[in-house]
């Protein structure tokens, strides 16, 4: 966890200060996105193919 925070620009010192609550705000994913679906995997692969 302390590797994500740091990965976050969140300080060690930061890190030890925050509580359960707020640790879950920072990493859980915004309410109400969905999953890439298939339309977007391939626009992905449009405009960043492999080149191989």
């Amino acid at each position: 966890m302390l590797r994500a925070a740091v990965r976050m620009g969140v300080t060690p010192e930061a890190f030890w200060r925050l509580s359960l609550k707020e640790w879950r705000m920072l990493t859980e994913a915004p309410r109400g996105t969905a999953p890439m679906g298939r339309a977007g995997l391939a626009k992905l692969m449009e405009d960043w193919p492999d080149g191989g």
